[in-house]
């Protein structure tokens, strides 16, 4: 992995599936990745995406001694990309462009914004490039 990397949600989503280790202990690794070599970055939107979930879809959901923990140890040194009219009108022409959802493009975005080589996530088509930028599935087992 060399050069910066966005993470999308679902990566630290997966972080707590219980119910799929293989999808955790990925997910683990691809955070403590993005910190320790200071070359992950998310966006606020994946900071409020995931909390979202964490508060009302896990199975047992945060509380606020965790989620400031999770927060202050986790998002804070990835937080790298705000909204602003720039993002916006560039999720605009991607969405136009590749026919993303809105959240998607919003991503992609962000991932151009902050000068990404590559986006991990499940959601969107893996290995498809977007400019310098190609998406990456970290959760796909290898074919044998």
């Amino acid at each position: 992995m060399s050069g910066r990397f966005f993470l999308d949600t679902n990566v630290f989503v997966y972080e707590f599936a219980t119910r799929d280790p293989h999808k955790a202990d990925r997910a683990s690794k691809l955070i403590r990745s993005a910190i320790l070599s200071r070359q992950g970055v998310v966006s606020y939107q994946v900071v409020q995406e995931f909390f979202s979930v964490a508060f009302t879809r896990f199975q047992k959901p945060l509380g606020l001694t965790a989620a400031e923990e999770y927060f202050s140890t986790v998002f804070k040194p990835l937080l790298a990309v705000h909204s602003s009219p720039r993002l916006l009108l560039e999720a605009l022409r991607i969405r136009a462009e590749h026919q993303f959802s809105w959240y998607d493009s919003l991503i992609v975005s962000a991932a151009k914004q902050a000068e990404c080589s590559f986006l991990y996530t499940e959601d969107m088509q893996d290995g498809r490039r977007i400019g310098n930028l190609k998406i990456q599935n970290p959760f796909r087992k290898p074919t044998s």
